[in-house]
């Protein structure tokens, strides 16, 4: 049922239109009475997600019950974060995400149907794990708001992994976040239909019957030709139609295919939007099928002060490194920590070059040793961003006095780039 689209390559959407198209799809959906929104968090801020809520607390006032930032495993959103990304709503509507605790299990997928869709590669359940206040919160619609667009771990965001994700569990998120891991980040990243999102699709087609009336609010971002960013599209609706149509239109905005492989290429992590290399290395997973045999990726990453989101993720980190997939896979069989933390080896295993080019980070926060102890190079960041200096460099190709050419990423959360062989493949 898609109860509002509007997208194309070339449109733009501005804040009155996005307006005007969420409030006629809630019209059609009728009156409501509970409603809970569940936005991304701030690491998503470009989505327009923020301003897309504030328009749900504008239409349906006090009947907006609460909001829960889908956190998956990220930090809690602070209050300045809440004011800049919502605005003026009340601070009391939102709710944290506890991802280790505060979730209940709707039913599991069986282990014939992961064996399955993993090509035999991995055979245990998967948990459909949401936070609580979704099944125990007496809501009669939860609106689920978010960007479609390139996504190393499912293929293409949102739809429900923002539900079964960025709601779910511990157990939950491990094992999607393995399953994506093992069966090849090539073979997911810009993809609509994958094995992780036949795990949510099956969730959803098996157990959504138990949560309440559940709608999606998806958009696509790009860049806007003058710079900056443009709204390309605006989905809602509460099947995987909804899903489908943003991901046909995310692939044309937000996937570039390259002529030929970087040799060097620079990425930009926004100090506001990336704090560490669990985020950061969206700089490693979106440029990865763009990366020459040989060649170098330099991330500046002036906000970079930590590996995990949480202390346990930063510690299982810092232990064992991003070395490959070999290596990494060695550790979750020998250790009981990683095994059980499989989120965390999916994600070693995502950071890693597989030794095919070098990475190099240029952190504001992290020393030498920290870095390098992870398996990265390491570089000075004032220096980096001397030479490299992200008010003067233009997304593409550039190339600096001195004769140097290099790939300029400004923000890699919303796009993926490829050489066509790679993504082919």
């Amino acid at each position: 049922m898609l109860l509002y689209g509007r997208g194309a390559v070339s449109d733009v959407l501005d804040a009155a239109q996005l307006k005007k198209g969420l409030f006629e799809a809630l019209d059609r959906l009728g009156p409501r009475q509970r409603v809970l929104a569940l936005p991304p968090d701030f690491t998503r801020f470009h989505s327009q997600a923020g301003l897309l809520t504030q328009y749900v607390w504008e239409y349906y006032g006090d009947r907006l019950a609460a909001v829960l930032p889908a956190l998956g495993t990220h930090s809690p959103m602070t209050e300045s974060q809440i004011r800049e990304m919502f605005g003026d709503m009340p601070p009391a509507l939102f709710k944290p995400h506890d991802w280790r605790n505060d979730v209940v299990t709707l039913g599991t997928v069986p282990p014939e149907y992961v064996r399955e869709i993993t090509e035999g590669k991995l055979d245990f359940e998967w948990p459909v794990q949401v936070n609580r206040l979704l099944v125990e919160g007496g809501f009669d619609l939860i609106l689920s708001l978010g960007q479609v667009v390139p996504h190393e771990v499912i293929g293409m965001a949102n739809y429900n992994k923002n539900v079964f994700v960025g709601t779910g569990g511990s157990v939950a998120i491990n094992r999607s976040h393995f399953v994506g891991a093992v069966y090849g980040m090539e073979r997911i990243m810009g993809r609509a239909d994958t094995p992780v999102r036949k795990l949510f699709n099956y969730g959803s087609d098996h157990f959504g019957h138990l949560l309440p009336e559940l709608v999606y609010v998806q958009t696509v971002v790009g860049r806007a030709q003058t710079g900056g960013l443009a709204v390309r599209g605006l989905y809602v609706g509460a099947d995987i139609e909804v899903f489908n149509r943003a991901a046909a239109l995310s692939l044309e905005v937000n996937f570039e295919m390259v002529p030929k492989p970087f040799k060097k290429c620079v990425v930009y992590l926004d100090p506001s939007e990336f704090k560490s290399t669990w985020l950061g290395n969206k700089a490693v997973y979106r440029t990865r099928m763009a990366m020459a045999d040989g060649g170098e990726l330099l991330i500046l990453a002036p906000g970079v002060k930590e590996f995990g989101e949480d202390a346990q993720i930063d510690a299982l980190i810092r232990k064992y490194g991003y070395f490959g997939t070999d290596r990494t896979l060695a550790a979750v069989n020998a250790n009981a920590d990683l095994q059980a933390n499989l989120g965390a080896a999916a994600h070693l295993i995502h950071g890693s070059s597989e030794g095919r080019f070098g990475i190099t980070y240029a952190p504001g926060h992290l020393t030498r040793a920290e870095v390098e102890g992870a398996g990265f190079k390491y570089a000075d960041v004032k220096e980096a961003l001397a030479r490299y200096n992200p008010a003067t460099l233009r997304d593409g190709v550039n190339v600096l006095p001195d004769g140097e050419e290099f790939f300029y990423i400004s923000n890699p959360a919303l796009g993926l780039w490829s050489v066509r062989e790679r993504f082919m493949e």
